[in-house]
């Protein structure tokens, strides 16, 4: 099995951010199935790998380049279309194409459907990120009555919902890290997620959704939207509600009811499994293994699959009609 490099721009600083930790937690999954490391490509860091350097080296069959920077990818893409790489894709929407040479392994069903759509032709999979075993209900008594991050929230959550609820019930509003963020989840009665607003803002879809499945995982009563990735695990009315639903005197009445009458919506066991280590591992194992074998075959032979271009759809469509024309005339 091939030596794992999870090219990262930098692993502090302006760099540290929910996308960068997800990777790196990737990372120590892989490092259980085999030999991974972290290389950085933008700033250099002591007791880490540089992908400059690295580059250097004469013979890198052995390895496999994993990818994972959105608005980095089209940029490494070019620079490491000599070696082995793979997209471990987010986030979808970037403005990018790649070739059927560089497999793409997707944490969302969502971007899964994206990646099948704009990429036909390539080798995709699905690895869901990990939910950490000390995301579980603890069965507290819970003295927080409605709980809301601020970062990625939007502006009708921060300026309009929170103002009201905060004169009808207690509110938290979390704007700083958190250290025990299952300790917060399991004192909290609801959580509050609204990222449909950023994520439209940024053009890139919400890549995975990490906070409402630890949440639901830690017995909240979710309130969220159910954009990007969020769609894969979330289901109004079953095991979350539908934040931002018509009006804001509509939110806050659901809100309260639910306060003060605690449902029981939220993942089940078997849900939740999907997203633990042990099954992150088995199909890690698959996904490695089926990815060495598509390397070695890659050495010897070239891609010969049409891509799905633009061109080639215009040419279809003018295909379809003409076949569709060429029928209407026979009848005739």
């Amino acid at each position: 099995m091939r030596k794992l490099y999870f090219l990262v721009p930098g692993t502090d600083g302006k760099f540290a951010c929910g996308g960068l930790w997800a990777e790196l937690k990737t990372l120590k999954l892989a490092q259980q199935v085999c030999s991974a490391e972290v290389v950085t490509y933008r700033q250099r860091e002591t007791d880490k790998l540089f992908l400059d350097d690295l580059l250097k080296e004469a013979n890198l069959n052995h390895v496999i380049f994993v990818i994972s920077w959105g608005f980095d990818i089209a940029k490494l893409a070019t620079k490491l279309k000599q070696h082995n790489v793979v997209y471990h894709a987010h986030s979808s929407g970037y403005k990018f194409n790649l070739s059927a040479s560089i497999p793409i392994i997707t944490v969302s069903r969502n971007t899964l459907g994206y990646w099948g759509q704009k990429s036909p032709n390539t080798l995709i999979y699905y690895l869901p990120n990990e939910i950490s075993p000390e995301f579980r209900n603890l069965h507290l008594e819970r003295d927080i009555d409605v709980l809301v991050q601020a970062r990625k929230s939007s502006e009708y959550l921060l300026k309009e919902l929170i103002p009201t609820l905060q004169q009808k019930c207690n509110v938290q509003v979390v704007d700083y890290y958190v250290e025990d963020l299952p300790g917060l989840f399991n004192r909290a009665k609801v959580y509050l997620y609204d990222s449909a607003e950023y994520w439209a803002q940024q053009d890139v879809s919400e890549g995975f959704g990490l906070q409402p499945m630890e949440a639901l995982a830690c017995g909240c009563q979710v309130f969220s939207s159910v954009n990007g990735g969020l769609s894969d695990y979330l289901d109004p009315g079953f095991n979350c509600h539908k934040i931002a639903a018509y009006s804001k005197e509509y939110d806050v009445q659901r809100i309260l009811k639910v306060i003060q009458s605690p449902g029981c919506l939220n993942l089940s066991e078997q849900v939740l499994k999907e997203y633990r280590q042990e099954n992150i591992l088995q199909r890690l194992q698959v996904i490695l293994a089926e990815l060495s074998e598509f390397f070695d075959h890659k050495q010897h032979h070239l891609s010969n699959i049409k891509s799905l271009t633009q061109g080639r759809l215009r040419k279809l469509m003018i295909k379809n009609i003409y076949s569709k024309v060429k029928k209407k005339y026979f009848r005739a």
